[in-house]
């Protein structure tokens, strides 16, 4: 037995000093030490076919060889691990003189920047920032918001259906139910986040962002709403811009209005039909506003004899693409490191 063990271990040594991976260091515990096919278990197991007599001996002196090996395998291993760590101390191929790799700043992303700028605004004229859930239920995307189920104002948006009664919400609206079911006016709020509509464009994207807004207090009007929006517009766009507010049909306000600005791309040229952006109207439409329909106040129990307000919802890729002079909203979402290193730190 002392011959086979001495064996064994010159075996193992032998095939250690090949060994240049942790699996290679591995294979070898397991072909002599595994408990199923090693080689020095296979040896233990034999102990019960020897006399009585002699297994106390043979087993200490198994167990021993046993311990030499593992003490073996773990060295290895340990010498192998130290071999793959970096020297300090004038290895080949490293010069420890010369300047560490350069790690780049990360930077605000552009929609993320427009998003904070219209939040500063709008908080310098009182409003609030609230929240609410991406997953909505139908009630909240569409029945508190004056649109039944066979309403076919549905049909204006294409929705992603997580379930028969849940959506990913189609907009921001569904925020202004959740504050005024819990909030009694007056409420000045903003509520930004993003979206999910089945579009695909220049000019759209599957999931995009928006700020709604809204006020509700005695004896809000129409003018109220022009005035604030025409502020922001200014505000965002830091010089005087070409605003106009369109008559349209949203069914959760009453009168609506969509708001447009100049293309600020073809500067209102319309580059005979060629701008990407407005294609050649010279406007874009970039708000949808109007007074909160007087069938949304009851369904949160307001009177609506007693409180008015105005709501307003806005695309933030529209807004950023008119401030960036960009033409394609995909760009935003492409991660191309070279198309984001244009935006100052």
């Amino acid at each position: 037995m002392i011959e086979t063990l001495e064996r064994l271990r010159e075996e193992v040594t032998g095939r250690l000093e090949g060994c240049a991976s942790e699996q290679e260091i591995e294979q070898v515990r397991i072909d002599y030490l595994g408990r199923k096919s090693g080689k020095l278990t296979a040896l233990l197991r034999g102990l019960r076919e020897l006399p009585a007599d002699e297994r106390p001996r043979a087993g200490q002196e198994l167990n021993r060889r046993r311990a030499e090996l593992e003490g073996l395998l773990e060295a290895r291993l340990k010498d192998l691990q130290e071999s793959g760590k970096p020297r300090l101390d004038g290895a080949p191929g490293l010069d420890v003189t010369l300047p560490g790799n350069r790690v780049e700043r990360g930077r605000v992303h552009p929609l993320t920047r427009v998003t904070d700028e219209i939040i500063d605004i709008f908080t310098g004229m009182g409003f609030e920032i609230a929240r609410g859930p991406d997953v909505e239920d139908d009630y909240h995307n569409f029945e508190a918001l004056n649109i039944p189920r066979d309403h076919p104002a549905r049909d204006m948006q294409d929705t992603f259906f997580v379930s028969d009664d849940h959506v990913l919400r189609t907009h921001t609206s569904p925020v202004q139910i959740r504050v005024m079911e819990q909030r009694r006016p007056p409420l000045q709020i903003i509520a930004p986040g993003a979206v999910y509509r089945h579009d695909d464009d220049a000019t759209h994207s599957p999931v995009f962002h928006q700020v709604e807004g809204f006020m509700v207090d005695h004896h809000i009007t129409f003018g109220d709403l022009k005035g604030v929006l025409t502020h922001f517009l200014e505000q965002i766009f830091q010089n005087e811009v070409r605003v106009r507010f369109r008559p349209s049909f949203f069914p959760f306000t009453e009168p609506s209005a969509e708001v447009d600005i100049g293309c600020l791309l073809c500067r209102g040229a319309g580059d005979a039909g060629n701008c990407r952006v407005c294609r050649g109207s010279r406007w874009l439409e970039i708000l949808g506003s109007g007074m909160i329909d007087p069938n949304v106040f009851r369904f949160v129990g307001y009177d609506a004899e007693t409180f008015s307000g105005f709501a307003f919802g806005m695309g933030v890729e529209r807004i950023a693409m008119l401030k960036y002079g960009m033409d394609d909203i995909r760009m935003f979402f492409q991660n191309d490191i070279r198309f984001l290193r244009q935006f100052p730190a």
